[in-house]
């Protein structure tokens, strides 16, 4: 974890803050900023903790304020602790606590056991910039809180970053929700990680999500998740990589295209490939599209690659769709509130069913893809080769990335959405 210290500025800062709040020492503005404000909350942050009160957030701060992030911390058994009065301490839940610890017996708790102790807010947060720490730290959260979630890595990025992804459900039928393709689309991130918090919530306490029973998406389906298929990019552009290599790499390629605003603009992979016209359908007329465009080198944007599958994160995704047996795919993107739902003259059966199932659910249209997108997608393959219903959808309306300020609104709009692409196999 990077050292932060006063004067710094960032998306590690906009989790500190995020931490320092969730812990109760910090009640001022989020803005990524490390001011005297958020200096002040790590003063009494540390001496509350017992760290060396210097106001920097060295390894051993970070270790005590980490728990704050993933949401959950480890608690040892005292003579006399009941599930009551624990959870009663840290504003928690029995049931949350039995969740977490789904053999720990209430009745006979033992002095000195170790036990999970979820704390009493929601893992995933949808008022800070997303990095590809933050995305593993969420995981790893959630899956401490939620035993029954199986996590798990399907390949590196470009800098060696792993592919993570988040599974649940005992159903036969699998399904797969990807997100964050594209760089500066990553708000799409936060939502399929707040859905699948907000599934699990449901299972665990045999709720409903969308009007559906959460036990019968459960034991209908098993639902796959890679909520950040280009870590490198996200990081780029969210501020957590400003130097090294990569980032200079990347300097030198966004100034060959200089009419595109670094690094918001950025799409693509560090390597400057566009992961989404990398895969294996009509690539070759993707190419001359793009070429013609001027898009005939590594670039922030369409830049196709040096052939099919050439980046690491997109030949990552296809391996793992081709070792699972996926019925349907949803690839989420930002911006436009549309869902694309056919390739070239593929009409996969119930695809045209379901997209307007969801269609009618968020209030986004149906619609072919335009031409000049058309080919070399993600979406676009998975149709070609398993002749099965995918969509790519477009939250939100802007230019991206686009402003937190829009998640409840895309979260709310796509609930429908995420549902329905399980509840259809049921």
């Amino acid at each position: 974890m990077e050292v932060l210290r006063l004067g710094m500025r960032g998306p590690m800062v906009q989790m500190l803050q995020l931490a320092l709040a969730r812990a109760g020492y910090y009640n001022g503005d989020i803005d990524g900023i490390f001011g005297y404000q958020t200096q002040r909350a790590v003063f009494d942050f540390q001496s509350a903790f017992g760290v060396t009160a210097d106001g920097i957030v060295g390894p051993v701060t970070w270790s005590h304020l980490l728990p704050y992030i993933r949401g959950y911390f480890y608690r040892v058994v005292r003579s006399g602790d009941t599930l009551w009065s624990i959870a009663r301490q840290y504003n928690t839940t029995v049931r949350a606590i039995l969740t977490a610890n789904p053999t720990l017996d209430p009745d006979n708790m033992r002095p000195g056991q170790t036990i999970v102790v979820p704390f009493g807010f929601p893992v995933v947060p949808t008022n800070i910039d997303y990095t590809s720490t933050l995305t593993a730290l969420i995981i790893e959260g959630l899956k401490a809180r939620n035993p029954f979630l199986r996590t798990g890595n399907y390949g590196r990025s470009v800098m060696g970053k792993s592919l993570n992804y988040i599974s649940i459900g005992s159903g036969s039928t699998q399904v797969f929700y990807n997100a964050a393709h594209h760089a500066n689309e990553w708000i799409t991130t936060p939502v399929l990680l707040k859905y699948l918090e907000q599934y699990a919530a449901a299972y665990s306490v045999n709720g409903q999500i969308f009007g559906t029973r959460a036990a019968d998406l459960y034991r209908g389906t098993t639902l796959y998740i890679a909520p950040l298929v280009n870590p490198d990019g996200v990081d780029l552009v969210t501020g957590a990589l400003t130097r090294g290599q990569f980032y200079e790499n990347a300097v030198r390629i966004s100034n060959d295209y200089p009419t595109i605003p670094f690094p918001s603009g950025w799409k693509a992979n560090i390597s400057g490939t566009d992961l989404n016209l990398n895969y294996p359908a009509e690539w070759e007329r993707a190419r001359e599209q793009k070429f013609a465009a001027g898009f005939v080198s590594p670039a922030p944007r369409d830049f196709v690659g040096t052939a099919p599958l050439s980046a690491p994160e997109s030949l990552a995704v296809y391996n793992f769709t081709l070792n699972h047996d996926f019925a349907l795919i949803l690839a989420y993107h930002t911006q436009g509130n549309i869902i694309y739902w056919k390739f070239l003259d593929f009409d996969p059966p119930r695809a045209r069913e379901i997209g307007e199932r969801m269609s009618q659910a968020s209030g986004y249209t149906l619609e072919i893809t335009p031409e000049f997108s058309g080919y070399a997608g993600y979406k676009d393959w998975f149709i070609q080769d398993f002749n099965r219903p995918g969509y790519t959808i477009e939250c939100g309306v802007g230019e991206s990335p686009l402003p937190l300020s829009q998640f409840d609104k895309i979260y709310s709009d796509n609930l429908g959405i995420l549902t329905i692409g399980m509840s259809s196999f049921i």
